[in-house]
């Protein structure tokens, strides 16, 4: 059977993968520019990277392999928030998130023998009114650094959760679901 490879280099769904039973054979993560186009929406962003960064590694690799590759992106209404970078970030995506409405589009794409496949899943939450204590906290923790839209929802932030509608594993950075039933799809195991 080809090889399975996962196109990131995020633990998260390593982890997410050792959930449902599955193990990458290889971990080779894109280095695509992950810059939203002008006027790209969340889901289109979304959509945009998975795909890029399966087809970026799928040509890399060389030989016929199972290539899933993943983008969690964070939006309010057309807004694109970033992947913070640092505590200012942090800090701006959660005061624009606190008390509001949001969405979580994980865009994701398989290359395999058989084509491409694609899917965007999207989960909506609702954040409860964050105090400047609950925001000082959550930066000191650091656990927003490098993580769509300032926050991890498997760590502290799942307490400024009031209502979560869809997957919470795809917040957390891979629809498990969805991303077992492509698999199966192309033909893995």
């Amino acid at each position: 059977m080809a090889p399975f490879i996962l196109a990131s280099a995020s633990p998260r769904r390593v982890d997410l993968l050792a959930q449902i039973g599955l193990k990458p054979d290889r971990i080779i993560a894109s280095d695509i520019d992950e810059t939203p186009l002008k006027g790209e929406t969340p889901r289109e962003l979304a959509l945009r990277l998975s795909r890029a960064k399966a087809e970026a590694v799928a040509s890399s690799f060389g030989a016929p392999a199972f290539v899933l590759a993943a983008d969690t992106v964070v939006g309010v209404g057309r807004r694109i928030l970033p992947k913070a970078e640092s505590e200012a970030e942090v800090r701006a995506c959660l005061e624009l998130l606190s008390g509001r409405n949001h969405r979580v589009f994980t865009g994701v794409a398989l290359m395999s023998a058989k084509g491409l496949s694609h899917k965007v899943v999207e989960t909506r939450l609702l954040f409860k009114r964050l105090s400047a204590a609950d925001i000082d906290g959550y930066i000191a923790s650091g656990e927003g650094i490098g993580k769509a839209g300032g926050y991890g929802i498997q760590g502290r932030a799942g307490a400024f959760v009031i209502h979560i509608n869809g997957s919470f594993p795809s917040v957390v950075g891979l629809p498990t679901y969805e991303t077992a039933l492509m698999l199966s799809g192309a033909g893995y195991r």
